[in-house]
């Protein structure tokens, strides 16, 4: 049999040598107490007022287009996010593994749902929106060669098509007309409240038209007046048909799993689905 790579996950064991290693490579102090720990990165603030983002992946995840989407995303004008430094990345072949840390500014504000699903309406300003709203006009508008890879995953027709038709059938035009610049994981875990800045840039690039706000929709679904306020925000995009297809594409992996897996999310995402479904029938 093959050989399995066993899930890494740094939410558990100690990795303080790559931790001081980062701090040689890009001279800095970080401070563990503030440390925020994930499935694939490891994150903390700097002696000199920064926040430096620790992340590992296998070869064959920066074999393409790389993982540079933080440093990349510098050339992305218009757009509310933290401004990047400069970073290091090395590999480790005794683990197999690769490892990158970027510097950028550090944001005081904090995740509007560090994690989990956001249950409950935040509040958010007037004047969040329209930050939002202008940070997504100008991201769209944007172009490059990079292809948006959610869940590190290169997202291609191919790839839609074979979420939609395992869960839906493939009775279903799901053919994507429209391709512009995204953030690829926009949810409420990666927007920051009271001021509105995008986190998180790893995974940006070319994708389906609409897979932002569709995703922001998605993750919103448990909370109807904040659900309803996305799609007025971003009405245009999730009316278009590209924009359909990107919400039937993110409504797939919710009612495919059990419903204790997506909790309050898995109603409203199967009745958006029989709406999506109608609208998309061939």
């Amino acid at each position: 049999m093959p050989n399995v790579r066993p899930k890494l996950d740094l939410r558990s064991g100690s990795y303080d040598d790559v931790l001081q290693r980062v701090e040689r490579s890009l001279d800095v102090q970080l401070n563990r107490t503030t440390m925020i720990l994930k499935r694939r990165s490891i994150g903390l603030a700097s002696d000199r007022g920064t926040w430096v983002r620790v992340e590992v992946r296998p070869p064959e995840k920066t074999a393409e287009q790389g993982w540079n989407g933080t440093e990349t995303s510098a050339a992305l004008h218009g757009v509310a996010r933290p401004e990047w430094r400069q970073s290091v990345s090395w590999n480790d072949p005794d683990q197999d593994l690769m490892w990158r840390a970027d510097e950028t500014d550090l944001v005081a504000d904090h995740p509007v749902k560090p994690g989990g699903i956001l249950t409950a309406d935040p509040g958010l300003s007037e004047k969040w929106w329209a930050t939002l709203r202008s940070s997504l006009t100008a991201l769209s508008g944007h172009s490059t060669t990079r292809l948006a890879t959610p869940h590190t995953e290169k997202i291609t027709q191919a790839r839609i098509d074979l979420a939609i038709t395992g869960a839906f059938g493939d009775q279903l035009d799901t053919k994507v007309e429209q391709w512009s610049a995204a953030h690829a994981d926009l949810n409420w875990a990666n927007l920051t409240t009271p001021t509105c800045m995008l986190l998180d840039w790893e995974d940006w690039g070319m994708a389906p038209h609409g897979l932002d706000p569709a995703n922001l929709w998605v993750n919103s679904l448990a909370v109807p007046d904040l659900a309803s306020r996305v799609y007025q925000e971003c009405e245009q995009e999730l009316e278009s048909k590209t924009g359909k297809i990107m919400a039937l594409f993110l409504c797939a992996d919710i009612v495919s799993a059990p419903p204790s897996y997506s909790g309050p999310l898995h109603e409203p995402a199967l009745r958006a689905v029989d709406r999506l479904v109608k609208e998309l029938r061939l």
